[in-house]
């Protein structure tokens, strides 16, 4: 299986297309996204394990989110079971999606840490984070290069994160070639996810302006533009089932 390569100006359709998901049942997606956010801080207010834990059960949400935008592209009914709908299949493969994503995590922070950034890294783990900007700006002055590692490595960690809960849920793809394949489709299409992540920055930008009142429907719309920019991107098994086999002539 592999990643198809789409123009540039994609990446502004996945975004309307995301929107003609969202105004199908727009109520209901602020309830399904607000109960996953909800049970997110939750989690990671129990102490030492609660973060982790999220990082593992965020693959499961997001399935069952990608789960109720694919209902809706077939004219079904959103509902909020299909929020659960990754805690019914494919679970462990897309805890494990998780995993490996809290793996890099600790990995990244491990090597900032070996380049000088510890300080940094104590900062931005701690839970009341210090009110003199000084302190904050010797942190990063000191972390050097480490930070700039760290961002790339993040970002990257990100790409591999991106696609992989649904390459595992729907394409049935072990979580590790989920991750593999997810990074692939970023660099076979960065013009496409430059233009969808420049308009997604300025949508940000505008949504802030009325007292960040915009979240409230921007959050929803890139949720389901994740599921636009996937089927552009990766057929479904079905659809690669009833591709035609090439004739003799055609190999």
């Amino acid at each position: 299986m592999e990643a198809k390569h789409v123009t540039a100006e994609r990446g502004w359709v996945w975004i309307k297309q995301g929107w003609a998901l969202f105004i199908k049942s727009p109520v209901l997606w602020l309830v399904l996204l607000l109960i996953a956010f909800g049970a997110a801080v939750l989690l990671s207010m129990i102490p030492v394990v609660g973060q982790p834990l999220a990082t593992l059960l965020g693959p499961v949400v997001m399935a069952g989110l990608m789960s109720g935008c694919r209902a809706l592209e077939q004219d079904e009914e959103l509902e909020l079971a299909h929020l659960f709908s990754g805690f019914q299949q494919q679970t462990t493969q897309l805890i494990t999606v998780g995993g490996l994503s809290l793996l890099g995590q600790f990995l990244i922070v491990g090597l900032m840490i070996g380049m000088g950034a510890s300080s940094l890294v104590s900062l931005m783990m701690s839970d009341t984070p210090p009110h003199d900007a000084s302190v904050i700006a010797e942190a990063f002055a000191g972390a050097g290069a480490a930070v700039l590692v760290g961002i790339a490595l993040f970002c990257l960690l990100m790409m591999a994160a991106q696609f992989s809960p649904m390459l595992v849920y729907y394409n049935r793809l072990s979580p590790f070639e989920a991750m593999k394949l997810s990074l692939r489709a970023f660099f076979n299409n960065i013009g496409a996810m430059f233009v969808y992540g420049m308009t997604a920055l300025l949508l940000a930008i505008l949504a802030t302006v009325p007292m960040m009142m915009g979240w409230i429907i921007l959050i929803p719309v890139m949720v389901t533009s994740i599921y636009a920019c996937y089927r552009d991107i990766f057929p479904f098994p079905e659809e690669t089932a009833e591709q035609p086999a090439p004739t003799e002539t055609e190999a």
